[in-house]
């Protein structure tokens, strides 16, 4: 399928929910423009994702969605915690009608996705979430993707656009940039800041690790209603994610991220380099667009502080309406949009 023919689908997609696919973006590295828009939630829904389908990599067997059309334009999307694939749910939709192929893997530790070996470490760490999508994308055979992610997942997209910009077509990254290092989490923040994170606190001691262990799904419903406040998901549409938990090294993977990101735990050996380069905040040089909601309760840098950080055409959405953390779930068309756009964009700086 030629590009062009993708992008006529695209739009056509975006036209059958009565939504304008708007002006291409600046193709020239800018700062952020924020620009705030209407509220493109939907309500709660039964639509499930078909059979799984499974792949094997380094480490795992990896199960994942897909939608859309097989010689499509490779979407990635890549869901956080505690959430999972369903993250995406309605919004893989729209893109897969609207003629792009959709990708979505649950994360190690999440659903059916399992680890090849009892003898691989349960690593939370920021490299090796980055390393299990790009080998996810080199067992299904995807050169190059537009890849996008919100929590984790965002951190995920952020990594794999700066280290591998080859492999990333343009980038939808929720909250922005949210690359970290161990050194810069050495430094305090605000009394305010650090009271956001009290459950990373938790998750440093047994008693927090012991606590989620026994409490997931409790846990994680916390946090989806803290993370967004104004979010009134229903029994159905949580219970949907929450059978992803009960995978057996959810918790394993969990306590790690965090503690891990705090120096407390020990990463791997092999991604040593991965994380030296990542320190160095490296900039983002593929098209990018970022999203924020309007009532995100979960911490997130503010949209000034990582402007600069994307270099390679960019734009920043506010989302309103009383959009939360959960911003792709919250508003899916907003999110595919956000998508189609970011391709627009790769599309006329290679067609200069």
């Amino acid at each position: 399928m030629s590009v062009h023919t993708l992008q006529r689908r695209g739009l056509l997609g975006l036209a059958a929910l009565g939504l304008a696919a708007g002006p291409l973006l600046s193709a020239a590295p800018t700062r952020a423009q924020s620009s705030s828009a209407p509220s493109l939630r939907r309500p709660s829904s039964d639509r499930a994702f078909g059979p799984l389908k499974r792949v094997r990599t380094g480490a795992l067997e990896v199960a994942y969605a897909e939608t859309g059309l097989a010689d499509g334009q490779p979407v990635l999307l890549i869901h956080g915690w505690p959430y999972d694939i369903h993250t995406y749910v309605d919004a893989a939709f729209i893109l897969g009608e609207a003629g792009y192929r959709v990708l979505v893997p649950h994360l190690r530790g999440y659903g059916p996705t399992r680890f090849l070996s009892s003898d691989t470490p349960r690593n939370g760490q920021q490299a090796a979430l980055a390393i299990d999508a790009l080998e996810f994308m080199d067992a299904l055979g995807v050169r190059q993707a537009i890849v996008g992610g919100c929590d984790w997942g965002a951190r995920t997209a952020d990594i794999l656009a700066v280290l591998w910009p080859e492999r990333v077509k343009a980038l939808v990254s929720v909250s922005g940039y949210l690359i970290g290092s161990q050194a810069a989490n050495e430094k305090p923040l605000s009394p305010t800041a650090e009271q956001q994170w009290w459950y990373q606190y938790y998750f440093t001691t047994e008693r927090g690790r012991l606590g989620y262990a026994a409490n997931t799904r409790e846990f994680a419903r916390l946090i989806w209603t803290l993370a967004s406040p104004r979010w009134a998901f229903d029994d159905a549409t949580f219970e949907r994610s929450a059978t992803a938990f009960d995978n057996p090294d959810h918790v394993a993977i969990t306590i790690h991220n965090y503690r891990w990101r705090l120096g407390l735990a020990e990463g791997e050996a092999r991604y040593v380099e991965i994380e030296r380069k990542l320190a160095a905040f490296p900039p983002v040089l593929v098209p990018s667009i970022s999203l924020e909601g309007d009532a995100n309760g979960a911490p997130h840098p503010a949209p000034e502080s990582y402007a600069a950080k994307f270099q390679g055409g960019y734009e920043h959405r506010l989302i309103g309406g009383g959009v939360g953390h959960n911003l792709p779930q919250e508003a899916p068309e907003a999110f595919a949009k956000a998508i189609i756009d970011a391709g627009r964009m790769a599309g006329a700086q290679q067609g200069r």
